[in-house]
């Protein structure tokens, strides 16, 4: 199941595992945008498209849930729905900022928590979309801010569930070629990812064997220095 998943690197990452035989549950608000991307796919018996605003618990779990229902079993979480604005924390609109907070820490910790049952039975991972701003301080940055609260989330889930044999991994991406940017001006004129290049590294984790955990992947692209 992959939060946020239709459009961006949660599309990409949903593509990627369909082509490689896995049946995926995407979450999104829009059931418009879900529709076209379940089209663009062909409409196949592999792919379930659920509204869901993934930081309210009882969405989260009513996901989960038709996910089982569907599939018998869930193996994989990726928590991947955020969005970033470009708001400081010394002069910006605190009006701005709730939903950003609750999509981006809240979000990621409720869709652990609803889905953590079925991935002690399925002995499965928890891949959660952090970013480099989550490991690098970025002046007044409240979205840096959500990151850091990510980063230290993944490890606090670790802790927990490790004993369990569930697996859990950050995957924190650089400068990636995204909607991400319509929240901050536009992109810059940087060398980027692409949504398809992190999609790789969290079907890499995805795939690791049992018994496996990589805890943490930080991916830039070549030409970024911090």
């Amino acid at each position: 199941m992959i939060t946020g998943g239709s459009g961006g690197l949660g599309a990409a990452t949903a593509r990627l595992l369909l082509g490689r035989g896995h049946r995926v549950a995407v979450t999104g608000r829009d059931r418009a945008r879900l529709d076209r991307f379940a089209e663009d796919r062909g409409s196949p018996d592999g792919l379930l498209c659920l509204v869901a605003d993934a930081s309210d618990p009882e969405a989260a779990q009513s996901a989960v849930d038709a996910a089982l229902q569907r599939y018998g079993r869930l193996d994989a979480v990726v928590a991947n729905a955020g969005f970033a604005i470009s708001d400081s924390v010394v002069d910006g609109d605190p009006s701005l900022w709730r939903e950003m907070v609750l999509t981006n820490v809240l979000g990621p910790a409720v869709v652990a928590r609803a889905s953590m049952q079925a991935l002690k039975e399925s002995r499965g991972r928890v891949v959660l979309v952090g970013s480099v701003a989550g490991f690098v301080h970025a002046p007044g940055s409240l979205y840096g801010a959500t990151k850091w609260a990510l980063t230290g989330l993944a490890e606090n889930i670790r802790r927990a569930v490790t004993g369990h044999g569930v697996g859990v991994t950050l995957v924190a991406p650089g400068r990636m070629e995204t909607g991400f940017w319509d929240g901050l001006g536009g992109p810059p004129e940087a060398s980027m990812l692409t949504a398809g290049q992190v999609a790789e590294s969290i079907v890499w984790a995805l795939s690791q064997p049992p018994g496996v955990d990589v805890n943490t992947l930080v991916v830039r692209p070549i030409g970024q220095p911090v």
